[in-house]
């Protein structure tokens, strides 16, 4: 193995050559920093990567520490990274005078540098900020954004639009049996050539998309928007195997009777022929389909056809107000002390499923838990907030009615159970009437299971407040109507809790923290360094290229907090009236 540490960081036998460099980098220059962080990280996992036997190549530390300040700096374009590396006088100190071009970026980013040795160096340089202080690994705060992936923003397939193409396929395809079994039973090729009928194969959930099919057909009647008909039907019974063993018999036939298939112009097929075709085109069509479904898998109801793995997602609104429909992918970023301590990147087009993993990471990595979250509304669900209070930690999550709970006519919303009086039986509503338990309902959602309680009102006739009582009532269709409220218990008692961790005086705090340090991260990606399109593909290549981003701008503050240009955020200083 080639001694890669002293050839980079100069140790034993002094070289004179390239250390002239450093005459014309400014000593406050970053590059000092990546040099010495870089000295402090193992690199032995990426070293194995290489062959103790063959020609010398570039030295891998080297093409790393280029890479994580080309990232410190903004640079992203390997090929500005390679002019760098001929004109930038830090890029040629660093790189030791080497010019490595475009194919030994790529074959290290790609074939090299993993993504598990990616995260074992950022992981390093997080314990060593531990050491030094500057983090405490015991509170993160957590943000996401929608990035878009490096696809054609036009090459999209939608489940819904499979769905209804679907239907149409198998009715043509159960028209086939049919013409099939009538073929066989009235020519007698049953009996002669031991053939027997066929029944079409039985999709679960086509039910439900035909219903759906129907239901649209009569809205667009009427000038009504369209239901989604994204329902996720099991393909494994949609096999095109099935359409083989169809033509597998045509053939039989065919060569029994001595039937010849022709083809061009002038050619006239035979019926049995042209059944034959007919299966060949269900056969490849029925693939697509299958094929399709399953890149899509159950969670995702789109995907983009230049990138399988990213899936479309409502962007903010551009500069003319225009809702971007965009392939995209969904990255979280846990903060603290304004250094990026996780990064995640998954195909959710919401941030409710991506809090578990980040958390689940820290403990991974770095051996336990944090003892506190903060975050915005957009993570505040039953299954986040039961895993938070089951791993111990102090959750400081806005709820998604935070803004609404302030004003008046939320107070005053008598039809709301929490502005009932809360009694043994139940609730006593606005007019004194009893409101008791019922039954209790469970529903699933995501393999996550919600028990709810369920009350009502026995009598609601003659009640002057009916009509404030009832959602968006209808005195035609709710007069013989009574109230019914559905109450999860274990749900607000988490969001009790965790709002009165907001509303306290570290919760102001920590919302403040939030909102400066992981939407500030953001803001500077986007704004300043254009960060707004992946360059790479597919989601473990997109996590690399943001990983190496994270960590060059995690040095980068480091260096701020050395040189006492940055210092640790404690609060908004109130002005002095």
């Amino acid at each position: 193995m080639y001694n890669y540490y002293n050839e980079f960081f100069e140790l034993g036998q002094l070289r004179i050559n390239y250390n002239l460099y450093q005459i014309g980098v400014p000593l406050d220059d970053p590059v000092h920093v990546v040099k010495r962080v870089m000295k402090e990280l193992d690199f032995s996992s990426l070293l194995n990567q290489y062959n103790r036997l063959g020609r010398k190549g570039y030295n891998p530390i080297m093409l790393f520490s280029i890479l994580v300040y080309s990232a410190l700096r903004g640079v992203r374009a390997v090929d500005r990274i390679v002019e760098l590396c001929a004109r930038d006088i830090a890029y040629i100190w660093l790189a030791q005078g080497e010019r490595p071009q475009r194919d030994a970026f790529y074959d290290f980013i790609n074939n090299k540098l993993s993504k598990e040795i990616l995260k074992d160096l950022h992981y390093q340089f997080m314990r060593r900020l531990q050491k030094e202080g500057l983090i405490s690994l015991e509170a993160l705060f957590i943000d996401g954004t929608k990035i878009e992936a490096n696809a054609n923003r036009y090459t999209f397939v939608w489940r819904g639009s499979l769905n209804y193409h679907l239907v149409g396929l198998l009715d043509a395809i159960e028209n086939g049996y049919n013409d099939y079994n009538k073929l066989i039973t009235e020519n007698a090729y049953d009996v002669k050539y031991t053939l027997s009928t066929m029944n079409m194969f039985i999709i679960e959930g086509m039910g439900k998309v035909r219903e759906v099919i129907q239901k649209n057909r009569s809205r667009k009647v009427n000038h009504k928007k369209k239901l989604s008909n994204d329902a996720v039907i099991e393909i494994d019974n949609m096999s095109p195997l099935e359409m083989l063993k169809i033509q597998a018999k045509l053939m039989v036939i065919a060569k029994g009777e001595g039937i010849a298939f022709v083809d061009g112009k002038g050619q006239r097929k035979s019926d049995l022929q042209k059944l034959y075709e007919r299966f060949e085109v269900f056969g490849e069509r029925l693939m697509r389909y299958k094929e399709s479904f399953k890149i899509m898998g159950s969670d995702r109801n789109s995907y983009s056809k230049t990138d399988l793995e990213a899936t479309f997602m409502r962007m903010k609104d551009d500069h003319m107000m225009n809702g971007q429909l965009k392939p995209a992918y969904n990255v979280q970023i846990a903060v603290e002390n304004y250094f990026v301590v996780h990064s995640y990147v998954s195909a959710d087009r919401t941030d409710y499923n991506p809090l578990i993993p980040v958390l689940e990471m820290h403990q991974e990595h770095l051996g336990t838990y944090p003892k506190e979250v903060t975050a915005d509304s957009g993570y505040s669900s039953e299954k986040n907030l039961l895993f938070l209070e089951q791993k111990g930690i102090e959750s400081y999550i806005k709820l998604q009615e935070h803004e609404m709970m302030k004003k008046r006519a939320y107070k005053a919303d008598i039809g709301k159970y929490r502005n009932m009086t809360k009694v043994d039986e139940g609730y006593l509503c606005a007019n004194n009437r009893p409101i008791t338990f019922d039954r209790t309902e469970v529903s699933h959602s995501k393999g996550y299971k919600q028990t709810h309680q369920v009350y009502s009102c026995k009598d609601c006739s003659n009640c002057e407040l009916k009509p404030k009582c009832l959602y968006k009532y209808d005195d035609n269709k709710h007069r013989a109507k009574n109230k019914v409220i559905k109450v999860n218990e274990c749900w607000d008692s988490l969001k009790e809790k965790s709002h009165n961790n907001i509303q306290s005086d570290k919760g102001v705090l920590n919302r403040q923290i939030r909102s400066i340090q992981t939407e500030g991260f953001f803001g500077d990606m986007k704004a300043n360094d254009g960060f707004r399109q992946f360059n790479h593909r597919s989601q473990d290549k997109v996590l690399k290229e943001f990983i190496l981003f994270a960590f060059g701008k995690n040095i980068d503050k480091y260096h701020k907090f050395i040189t006492g240009k940055i210092k640790r955020f404690e609060g908004k200083i109130e002005e002095a009236a």
